[in-house]
């Protein structure tokens, strides 16, 4: 592809913002593997056709555009595009009136709010791409769906697009939960490979219909097979807590598979979830509408009033639902097998508000990744983890906070920045942070409650108490 390096700016709000996607191809990035083939299957089910971009395979076309000043997941996913693009226009040429892009944004001093309009500029300059929209839903109205369906689909969309990543994020957890303890090198990722297929074939076939229970029912049956790939005679190994930029500590790629380094090196990891996000988001609104409100009362602005009024309960029954349906989710496989509890938005601002070390209004990522911390720490994680993309403000406002907590209360911490270089040093310091999780675990054992040295039994078989929030341990042979 070759750039004519005419930028018309113009175009930022002609083929950038929300377009109805009925009759087009949308185009997904890749950021949490599951996440996106079943989004990509929920919108399959309403009608509309969309596929996930090959990641990591244009890393080379999207350094061409960028000058490594930008976030590193803005490289990726323009490379992911711009790879697709080429790919299809050695089958026979792109046309891209038939496609659109999706690539959402977010508030705060996080560069994703600018991925798309830098990408924007960027397409704008190939002849290629330069009619690409891209379909962008924002924080600023708590990622509203308008204008990208049917208005009388999009509620039911947003439904199932949230239920979609909630059911993600227990497949990872269930992955996370597994693999360590697997009876044969393998088995866990082949097994949560056909399972993703199978559950996004049940997303297109009744996420349209609000079929939640049969997606519910699909999801267990999954989680009673996985069970299976127990071996209990493993020992427990250290847990650890991992929080960060959310396309890095998710896309394994780009954080060149963190977790199964640290698996294999001994440890048991727990990722932040992609729902916790969404919940941050739809909180975030709650409390500005909730701040609008009385600013209005003090002001006597009757238009205000009423404004801030819809929006307290467009947003706090938003929050409530997605609440319920994760709850129920979680609810539905916790018999079978023990998987760590997503945080409550509320309850990760009252652990900040109590530490006092950081403000939760402000909105960033950094907020609830030092609240999530905090919570791994009191519930006796053995380690932390924090991942972001080099430079990262939030990333490493966060690491300056926690890093100096973390050494006072003698839990292993570790940064991890990524910029797509592979630093020599990174196994061995991922090597020896698993052995001072280790050394943590032997001196005072892990989970919430048990006494030290004390290792609960892993729950394979079933068990009608619900989850804390706590990880059981396999028994010690």
């Amino acid at each position: 592809m070759q750039s004519d390096n005419r930028y018309n700016f113009k175009e930022l709000s002609n083929n950038l913002g929300k377009f109805n996607v009925r009759g087009k191809t949308v185009l997904i990035p890749e950021m949490n593997r599951i996440g996106a083939h079943l989004f990509a299957a929920n919108f399959r089910s309403f009608g509309v056709n969309a596929e996930v971009l090959e990641t990591y395979k244009g890393c080379d076309l999207g350094k061409q555009y960028t000058s490594g000043k930008e976030c590193y997941p803005c490289l990726v996913t323009l490379g992911d595009m711009l790879h697709f693009a080429e790919k299809e226009n050695s089958n026979g040429g792109f046309k891209p009136e038939n496609y659109v892009y999706f690539l959402p944004e977010s508030e705060g001093p996080c560069r994703f709010g600018m991925y798309n309009k830098f990408q924007r500029i960027v397409f704008n300059s190939l002849p290629e791409l330069n009619r690409l929209k891209i379909a962008s839903l924002t924080a600023k109205d708590g990622y509203s769906l308008d204008g990208i369906l049917e208005k009388d689909k999009v509620l039911d969309f947003r439904k199932s697009g949230y239920f979609s990543f909630v059911i993600a994020d227990i497949l990872d957890r269930l992955t996370w939960r597994v693999r360590p303890y697997e009876k044969k090198d393998g088995m866990t990722n082949a097994f949560i490979k056909y399972s993703m297929h199978d559950m996004a074939d049940a997303f297109e076939r009744y996420a349209g219909r609000a079929g939640f229970d049969r997606i519910l029912d699909k999801l267990e049956g999954i989680v009673r097979e996985a069970k299976d790939i127990i071996d209990p005679d493993i020992p427990p190994k250290p847990l650890i807590g991992i929080v960060g930029e959310i396309f890095l500590r998710m896309h394994t790629d780009s954080n060149q598979d963190l977790i199964q380094m640290l698996e294999r090196h001994g440890a048991e990891v727990v990722n932040a979830s992609l729902a916790e996000w969404i919940n941050y988001v739809t909180y975030n609104k709650l409390r500005e509408s909730r701040e609008g409100l009385r600013f209005s009362f003090k002001k006597f602005n009757l238009k205000g009033l009423h404004g801030n009024l819809k929006n307290i309960a467009g947003f706090g029954a938003t929050l409530l639902y997605q609440e319920y349906i994760q709850k129920k989710a979680y609810r539905r496989v916790s018999p079978f097998i023990d998987l760590a509890q997503d945080h409550k938005i509320s309850h990760l601002r009252d652990i900040l508000e109590k530490d006092d070390s950081f403000s939760f209004q402000v909105i960033t990522e950094t907020s609830i990744s030092i609240a999530a911390i905090l919570e791994y720490a009191r519930m006796g994680y053995n380690g932390i983890v924090n991942v972001y993309p080099f430079t990262c403000m939030p990333g490493m406002t966060t690491s300056a906070i926690v890093k100096p907590i973390m050494n006072r209360q003698g839990i292993p911490y570790l940064d991890t920045p990524y910029d797509g270089t592979t630093q020599p040093g990174r196994e061995a310091a991922v090597r020896t942070f698993v052995y001072q999780a280790e050394q943590h675990l032997r001196q005072k054992g892990r989970g919430l409650g048990p006494a030290k040295n004390e290792l609960r039994p892993l729950n394979i078989h079933g068990s009608k108490k619900q989850g804390t929030g706590m990880m059981p341990l396999p028994v010690q042979r």
